[in-house]
């Protein structure tokens, strides 16, 4: 015997109000201060229940498309039986916390998201250098930055190479103080060299370079612009200053004096003087200008009397030398006479007869 058996279409699976399926759901945002955000909740069933959200204070913010909160910089994306999406525009670190999401049917169910607020260091100041150091002199440079969140890291570099220096944090309201300290003592091969105060963040990276002079002495130099100033043309002395701090003012000197005006100068020859003077002490530089006139020649005529002079020198050497040659030859002359009647008059050693020595 056959036993028949009707089977049922299968059922739809309905959730009833206060079901799995009408639970808010939202998901933790992050946003970098001053930057905007979208906070999304959502419902996979409505029976037309209004959704709301809340900030971190338990503020309404919107009940459905209703704003609740008179805050401009929140605004409403969308609201519909199953989303209700905002904007937080220009976020702050203040608005960082729990914001809550409410579905308002028997009971209320909630659901919350947590929004962080990164906030993005300041650029970085480097301090404590206030005056040049001598060598062998301790100096401590600290880089400083604030507002990172979270805290940012510091790294100093000698050039292009690491160096070590000692960090402190310190919580500024929602945000961070980062310091970094460097010391180091003044050596002659500090000058001119780069320490750079690097910031790293996972938001950006910032540096600030500082170039390190040691002190130094006033070092002048007066550079001119003609090697051969001629009356009428154009000249300049330049006093040029080095050193560390830069010495000055620079003071001018002419003859020992002060610099006079140009009106009650009789002439610009003379020796001119600049100085200067820093912590370490003062520096000095002289030029001594001769103004050369070449048509001074050809305007006055030739200097008879020097002329006369050169001529007169001339003639006397030269009667000088003739005499003391006339000298020297007679003297020679009378020399060889004398020699010379010397050998007639002395019989000569050939004619001498020699001695028989046998006996």
């Amino acid at each position: 015997c056959a036993v028949q058996q009707h089977l049922s279409p299968p059922a739809l699976l309905t959730l009833p109000p206060g079901g799995q399926g009408q639970f808010p759901i939202t998901q933790n945002m992050t946003v970098v201060e001053g930057s905007a955000v979208n906070m999304t909740c959502r419902v996979e069933y409505n029976d037309n229940t209004s959704l709301q959200w809340s900030n971190p204070a338990q503020q309404t913010l919107f009940f459905g498309d209703k704003k609740a909160l008179r805050d401009n910089r929140i605004e409403l994306v969308r609201a519909t039986s199953q989303e209700l999406t905002i904007r937080v525009n220009d976020a702050s670190l203040s608005d960082e916390g729990l914001y809550t999401c409410s579905l308002f049917t028997m009971p209320v169910k909630t659901t919350k998201a947590y929004l962080t607020v990164l906030g993005v260091p300041r650029r970085p100041e480097i301090t404590g250098f206030t005056r040049p150091a001598l060598e062998g002199e301790l100096v401590t440079l600290t880089c400083t930055t604030w507002g990172s969140k979270p805290a940012a890291n510091i790294r100093w570099f000698r050039n292009d190479k690491e160096v070590q220096g000692s960090k402190e944090i310190n919580a500024t309201g929602r945000s961070f103080t980062v310091k970094s300290s460097l010391q180091f003592q003044v050596d002659r091969r500090d000058d001119s060299v780069a320490y750079t105060c690097s910031v790293e963040h996972p938001l950006s990276h910032l540096f600030v370079l500082f170039v390190f002079f040691p002190a130094d002495t006033p070092h002048l130099e007066i550079q001119n612009s003609q090697r051969i100033p001629q009356e009428g043309q154009y000249f300049k002395l330049e006093c040029v200053n080095k050193g560390n701090p830069i010495p000055e003012p620079i003071q001018w000197f002419k003859d020992g004096g002060d610099l006079p005006d140009t009106d009650r100068m009789i002439t610009d020859n003379g020796t001119y003087r600049c100085e200067a003077s820093n912590d370490l002490g003062t520096g000095r530089a002289e030029f001594v200008l001769f103004v050369y006139d070449p048509n001074a020649l050809g305007q006055h005529g030739p200097d008879h009397a020097l002329i006369g002079g050169v001529v007169a020198v001339v003639v006397f050497i030269t009667l000088c030398l003739i005499i003391v040659l006339g000298r020297y030859l007679a003297r020679h002359k009378g020399k060889r006479r004398i020699e010379s009647m010397m050998a007639t008059q002395s019989p000569s050693t050939e004619h001498v007869p020699k001695k028989d020595t046998k006996a």
